[in-house]
């Protein structure tokens, strides 16, 4: 019985000292530290690359409803959905059947697509604020678009989107830090 109450207060003097605690805490202050700039970085590479693969879609349905219509058809930068302006491509933009070929949505056209804005602090910027793709599904207007972070801090990285002559969309990574 004796060596039964030993065992057993023996048992109960098991768990953390304040100092082993306090190792444990520090270590998990580090890896956190280590991992939120790592995790800033990929929520804003997964951002930039939705932005991106966005307008190559919109791009390539652009291109085959052209072709399939055998008609004009435009991207263009609308914040309304209803009307092309200039402007930076965050502003949202449309996809439309350019029916009398002007380069402008007007009443009776088609809207094909249409984007919203993009998320708050992200630019994308363009060389043109219309992409036409023509009937034959070459001779398209050769544009290129760069999707950026300007706030709360400019972004290490951004995506450029490549429209060719062909009609044809590529996205490309770049770490350049600039964005304007």
């Amino acid at each position: 019985m004796i060596g039964h109450m030993a065992s057993i207060q023996r048992s109960g003097q098991r768990g953390f000292t304040l100092i082993e605690l306090m190792i444990t805490l520090a270590v998990f202050a580090v890896l956190l530290a280590i991992m939120v700039p790592s995790y800033s970085d990929m929520t804003l590479g997964s951002k930039l690359r939705s932005q991106a693969n966005d307008l190559v879609a919109g791009a390539v349905l652009a291109r085959s409803e052209a072709i399939k219509r055998n008609a004009a058809v435009r991207m263009c930068v609308s914040a309304d959905g209803a009307n092309c302006i200039a402007g930076g491509w965050e502003q949202g933009w449309v996809v439309f059947h350019d029916a009398d070929d002007d380069g402008t949505l007007d009443a009776g056209e088609t809207v094909l697509l249409q984007h919203q804005a993009a998320p708050s602090g992200f630019k994308i910027t363009g060389t043109l604020a219309s992409v036409r793709f023509q009937g034959t599904g070459v001779g398209a207007t050769q544009v290129t678009l760069t999707a950026c972070r300007a706030t709360p801090s400019v972004g290490g990285q951004e995506r450029v989107v490549n429209i060719t002559a062909t009609g044809r969309a590529s996205v490309t990574r770049t770490n350049t830090a600039t964005c304007s």
